[in-house]
């Protein structure tokens, strides 16, 4: 029998405690521990996880705090340092010992230092990286480490922005930037085998490209690029939330990607909104063309095989769109590999329907619910311990 702890944000004054039995399909609500204002994003120091990050996502200015987790998942709160910005939706601990803070109703964002031998500490003051975007809006949802960079998601400015530290801990500049598709509106991303892939909120697409060189300020043509909407009549307006990419393993030998679709209305689908399920198939094109070769000697033709460099093509193919039972579903997260856990997918409504946890069959390509909790209508971000 296994049982995970998971932790879940939202928009309260509250980070809730889950207690999941994978044997017995149940998923008990533990604790209510008490935070800040609107903890909708919490994650996991990725060398401590006895270590967590929540931002609270209010304005003016949004805070950005630490908590000490215990063995059942009770929370101590340890430090609060402000982001320097309007609601900051989205947090992460890096490599480089920051905290990132994307301050979604602001042009900037911030990387607050921690302290070397103590992360629960943040090291004051951490200056803002603003993005240069004039007059035009900018609304920074994501950050994401990769390879000495930070690839930020700029929701209003439709840009991917790429940044590297600056000198001293906490400080940071922009080296480049990915341009995405006027209105587009890239919200999350992910990064696999050097494809960057993006859901963009405001149309409601997975998008693929590899990653340019660095620095830069253009894209590369796009590998793929698909609606995640699921087929259907409805009167309704879709965005697109989170992305999810799989870590192959002997169970599950490929690498799934997991979109969120959100439902803003005005008609609902009453089994709820959708997780999309793509798979990026990539294939060899081998550009050998047969030339007759004559040999002068004996007059007599044969083959001669001539073959260009191989190309590959490669495509996005929706496997499944599988209905959640949530309204307006927002994160997810897949529990970790060491365990066994990427077995179960847990997801949590922004607007009704708790908190479901699904197992993944067909070595990924669906989904089954195992269990859910309704005690508490909306969580918007997890964290297994």
């Amino acid at each position: 029998m296994v049982k995970f702890t998971i932790l879940a944000g939202g928009f309260a004054q509250f980070i809730a405690t889950y207690l999941f039995d994978s044997e017995a399909g149940s998923l008990t609500l533990v604790k209510q521990n008490p935070t800040g204002e609107n903890p909708s994003w919490i994650a996991s120091h990725p060398k401590n996880s006895s270590i967590l990050y929540a931002v609270n996502e209010v304005s003016p200015t949004g805070n950005l705090q630490s908590f000490a987790v215990d063995s059942d998942g009770e929370l101590s709160l340890v430090d609060t340092v402000s982001t320097g910005g309007n609601g900051p939706t989205f947090t992460n601990p890096l490599a480089t010992g920051e905290v990132t803070a994307m301050n979604f109703g602001s042009p900037n964002c911030a990387f607050i230092a921690t302290d070397p031998g103590n992360p629960l500490r943040f090291l004051r003051p951490s200056p803002l990286v603003n993005f240069p975007v004039g007059n035009g809006p900018s609304n920074p949802h994501m950050s994401l480490e990769h390879k000495g960079e930070v690839f930020v998601p700029d929701l209003g400015g439709d840009k991917i922005w790429r940044l590297v530290r600056d000198g001293v801990p906490g400080k940071f500049k922009i080296q480049g930037q990915i341009n995405v598709d006027v209105g587009s509106g890239p919200r999350h991303i992910a990064i696999h085998d050097n494809i960057l892939f993006i859901v963009s909120e405001t149309v409601s697409t997975l998008t693929a490209m590899e990653i340019p060189p660095a620095p830069n300020g253009t894209a590369l043509p796009l590998i793929a690029n698909v609606s995640t909407i699921p087929s259907n009549s409805l009167n309704a307006k879709f965005a697109a939330a989170e992305i999810l990419i799989s870590t192959p393993t002997s169970q599950f030998p490929d690498p799934l990607i997991y979109v969120s679709n959100r439902n803003l209305g005005p008609e609902f689908d009453p089994r709820g909104d959708t997780i999309a399920i793509f798979e990026l198939k990539r294939t060899s094109i081998n550009t050998a063309m047969d030339h007759p070769s004559v040999n002068s000697k004996r007059m007599l033709r044969s083959p001669r095989n001539t073959q260009s460099p191989a190309t590959s093509a490669s495509s996005l193919s929706l496997i499944a769109q599988v209905p959640t039972g949530l309204k307006q579903i927002r994160s997810m997260s897949l529990g970790p590999v060491t365990s066994g856990g990427d077995e179960f997918l847990i997801a949590g409504a922004n607007m009704d329907g708790g908190v479901a946890v699904f197992r993944r069959v067909k070595q990924g390509r669906n989904l089954t619910e195992i269990a859910r909790n309704e005690k508490i209508a909306s969580r918007t971000s997890f964290v297994f311990v």
